[in-house]
């Protein structure tokens, strides 16, 4: 079965060009956009206990309203011993500074940072390594 992606971006552009990638490449299932970190963590919160329903991937960008993709991680890491399921974490950004990188590099979390927009060569490479 085909792994479930969950995609945390507020950008139409980002959403628009991640569901035909998924579409193109079929190696991964789009389970769920959230346009900000809260609605990602609530959907997660109240699936903790149906691995079914909880994705294999996160794509979470860092800019966002209401909840960033900072806070999410934060709130995540207090989550993250009730889920009964592996869930692999990439920052999708536009940022290239520096101190983001490095400040996402902090957490075990994160598998890896990618800079906007992500190419298909990327994408693919991704769903590889998991």
């Amino acid at each position: 079965p085909l792994k479930k992606l969950i995609l945390v971006d507020d950008d139409k552009i980002i959403v628009y060009l991640t569901k035909r990638l998924v579409t193109e490449t079929n190696l991964v299932n789009l389970n769920q956009v959230f346009s900000n970190g809260e609605e990602a963590l609530n959907y997660l919160k109240e699936n903790i206990n149906k691995p079914d329903l909880l994705p294999d991937i996160i794509f979470l960008d860092l800019f966002m309203p209401i909840m960033n993709g900072w806070d999410f991680l934060d709130n995540y890491i207090d989550i993250i011993p009730k889920i009964n399921k592996k869930i692999t974490i990439y920052i999708i950004t536009s940022s290239v500074t520096q101190e983001d990188i490095t400040r996402a590099k902090s957490y075990s979390i994160v598998s890896d940072y990618v800079v906007k927009p992500i190419t298909k060569e990327n994408f693919i490479s991704i769903l590889k390594k998991i």
